[in-house]
């Protein structure tokens, strides 16, 4: 028995001139700028035939087609095929993305996408798609894998101090955490703050509790 549609995989467009749009992916779908292909994004910076997703038994494959300005996932340029993971985010040339889903039936429901589970705050976000929504205002493009990561886990402790070793541990793996600067931290916490504060100057959403961590006020007053 073949798969419903709401059991196909999907792509679902972001930060881009397909902004909101989705594909389901039955077999193999084309991402470029000519006609022909499946999912057209109408931009110079994009290759004709940009790149190809491909469903296998193993699951759905990424491949760039030889496009000039680069096929990227999770921030890294894509070089041969590579198998996508739910969750996953797909850049085309840096002007388009696209979130991956394994499952059409997973997807958050409503015309614009607006997250699953708002927390209750002015600051909400749908952990699937990866996008981060003030008020009423989506956060454009969309905040870095790193600055999601730091996001997410404070958001998910819902007001909670998290300590700053919890959150390297998070946002770069424990395998890779030791390496990580306390500059590092500082750094992406900042580049955060700067996203948060484009949207909304007269808030601090993210709080250093000196000896303790980071907190996020997400309320409303």
């Amino acid at each position: 028995m073949g798969k419903t549609g709401a059991d196909l995989p999907v792509i679902i467009g972001q930060a881009g001139p397909l902004n909101g749009e989705r594909w389901l992916i039955n077999d193999a779908v084309t991402i470029g700028r000519d006609d022909t292909c499946g999912v057209v994004v109408p931009d110079r910076q994009v290759s004709r035939f940009h790149a190809r997703l491909l469903v296998k038994d193993e699951g759905v494959m990424l491949e760039d087609l030889g496009s000039k300005n680069g096929t990227f996932y999770e921030g890294k340029r894509v070089d041969g095929p590579i198998y996508i993971q739910d969750g996953g985010l797909i850049q085309i040339a840096l002007v388009q993305n696209f979130v991956f889903l394994s499952s059409d039936s997973t997807m958050p429901l409503g015309q614009g996408l607006l997250p699953v589970e708002p927390m209750g705050g002015r600051l909400f976000l749908d952990v699937r798609s990866r996008r981060v929504w003030i008020d009423s205002d989506e956060i454009v493009p969309p905040l870095s894998v790193p600055q999601f990561r730091l996001l997410h886990t404070l958001y998910e402790h819902r007001g909670q101090v998290v300590s700053r070793d919890d959150l390297v541990n998070v946002i770069w793996g424990e395998d890779e955490s030791e390496g990580v600067s306390e500059e590092a931290l500082d750094a992406l916490v900042r580049r955060l703050r700067d996203r948060l504060t484009a949207i909304d100057a007269d808030h601090a959403y993210i709080v250093t509790v000196r000896g303790h961590g980071l907190r996020l006020d997400n309320s409303l007053e």
